[in-house]
């Protein structure tokens, strides 16, 4: 990602653009499109760079760790930027942000049980949620003045995995400014976006853990198999018994040893000429 911001006629420049382009787009009921032949707007630059590396995380932090990032340079009035997660017990936490402020914001809406990223992280909640002036919020009676009184003059939550389904994870990515109406359309649009990439991103690390865990879980079952066939090949010969007669043996050792059958069997084939079993 570039380390400076670009200026503020880079961004009007780009919003202007965009919003000829939708402009364009209704007058001729058709999808919105970009002019591919103009060069990309700093938005959009950062969004394609944003793309390719979130392609490249491996892991649910680090896709958060980026997304709040990011959100610090495209959002152009973000002071301050957080993850929300709702657990499977129904409980929030703050896993990454940007300032150590943003965390004591999202505790005092968990604490009040009120607030934009509960609403939004709620999956039969809003896409979107915000307060230009937290000081009058109406929605929010206890956690927009509180908010106020520490320096926040506005808040914008998108909801982040809108289609999830028990017992995934739900979440918000949390924008806060510290100026009144320092939040507004433009920043409610590339808040979605972002919010957006981060689930798509985090739907790909969640199914590559999970092709990961099954491969795991697969590697483990052959390798039990192929110890407790061992460890029954051992009493087989032994004891003269069958096969059936072996395992069984083996399952009522376990039980009577309070032992795993897996690790009676790893026992069996690596001391059997020190033991005897019952």
């Amino acid at each position: 990602m570039p380390q400076m911001p670009p200026s503020a006629d880079d961004w009007n420049l780009d919003r202007m653009r965009f919003a000829a382009d939708a402009e364009k787009a209704l007058a001729s009921g058709r999808s919105p499109r970009r002019d591919h032949g103009a060069p990309l707007g700093p938005l959009a630059q950062q969004f394609a760079t944003l793309t390719y590396s979130l392609l490249d995380a491996t892991t649910a932090g680090e896709v958060l760790q980026q997304v709040v990032d990011a959100a610090v340079q495209v959002v152009p009035g973000a002071d301050l930027v957080s993850i929300t997660l709702r657990s499977r017990d129904g409980k929030f936490h703050t896993p990454v942000e940007t300032d150590k402020v943003a965390i004591d914001l999202d505790q005092l809406q968990y604490d009040l049980l009120e607030g934009p990223c509960l609403d939004v992280a709620d999956p039969t909640g809003p896409a979107v949620a915000a307060a230009s002036d937290l000081a009058t919020a109406p929605s929010w009676p206890r956690f927009g003045p509180a908010a106020a009184e520490r320096g926040m003059g506005a808040v914008l939550s998108t909801a982040l995995l809108p289609d999830v389904q028990s017992p995934r994870l739900s979440g918000a990515l949390n924008i806060y400014s510290r100026e009144r109406g320092g939040l507004d359309q433009t920043d409610q649009a590339v808040a979605l976006l972002l919010a957006t990439h981060a689930s798509l991103a985090l739907a790909h690390t969640e199914a590559v853990d999970s092709a990961t865990l099954q491969a795991e879980q697969l590697r483990r079952a052959i390798n039990s198999r192929d110890v407790i066939g061992q460890a029954k090949g051992i009493l087989m010969a032994r004891r003269g018994l069958s096969a059936d007669e072996a395992f069984d043996l083996l399952r009522r050792s376990s039980q009577h040893l309070n032992v795993k059958l897996v690790q009676l069997a790893e026992i069996v084939a690596s001391r059997h000429d020190e033991l005897d079993l019952p």
